[in-house]
């Protein structure tokens, strides 16, 4: 696949403001690709969303996590007692109850603890591996037209799944890598507070295996379709 010709397409019919970004999230037992730049300092994965819709590419190991939330979701560490428990999401205050916030946490999307080593996140373009998922960070108008080009073959409804943390690892990373399915977040607590997404941006994750169907869709959509909401 050629990951530029189809970040380029993507690029042009959404006219995004970003730079797709590409995430593989490495399997314990996987070597680590090579030419990508390790952070200086720890950093949040999605802080490394945001980076990486810039420009930057990045491979992130276990110790170069900062956010255990995100990075036990992508079973990269260990999730801390006070995060099973409630009691660090509840102490934020977005939650009455510890009970409350361990509920979230206990049916947030997981890879097998232990199971991944690092993150690897860039722009699509710039791609060495095959990524899990394909990460849009944009306006919802723009975000929209992924709906139509996923059920523009097969039909039906998207559902979506999301939740007041984990927006880029939990929602888009993980949930379309496990289902191969599209996910929508509307950004997430964390998200908005440590990083620069925008007050008007949303996010939506793509399975790698159904981003060459979804370009073939939104190509078909782009003249037709798009142009007329577009121009209104």
């Amino acid at each position: 696949m050629d990951y530029a010709e189809i970040s380029e397409k993507l690029v042009k019919i959404l006219d995004l403001r970003y730079e797709p970004v590409a995430v593989k999230v490495v399997k314990k037992g996987e070597p680590i690709p090579e030419g990508y730049n390790i952070p200086e300092k720890n950093i949040r994965h999605c802080q490394s969303i945001m980076r990486a819709r810039k420009g930057e590419s990045l491979v992130v190991p276990a110790d170069k996590h900062a956010c255990v939330v995100g990075g036990s979701s992508l079973g990269i560490l260990v999730t801390p007692d006070k995060v099973a428990s409630g009691e660090f999401h509840k102490n934020i205050g977005m939650f009455e109850s510890a009970e409350a916030a361990a509920e979230m946490v206990a049916q947030r999307p997981t890879f097998e603890p232990g199971s991944r080593i690092a993150t690897v996140v860039c722009p699509l373009k710039d791609a060495k591996v095959d990524p899990d998922s394909i990460i849009l960070v944009d306006r919802p108008e723009t975000i929209y037209w992924i709906v139509p080009a996923s059920t523009f073959y097969k039909g039906g409804r998207v559902n979506f799944s999301t939740a007041a943390f984990q927006a880029t690892c939990a929602d888009t990373t993980i949930l379309p890598t496990l289902t191969g399915e599209i996910n929508l977040s509307l950004g997430c607590f964390g998200c908005r507070r440590s990083t620069d997404i925008e007050d008007d941006e949303m996010l939506v994750g793509i399975p790698f295996s159904k981003i060459e169907e979804i370009v073939s869709a939104l190509e078909k959509i782009y003249e037709g379709p798009m142009q007329k909401a577009r121009q209104k």
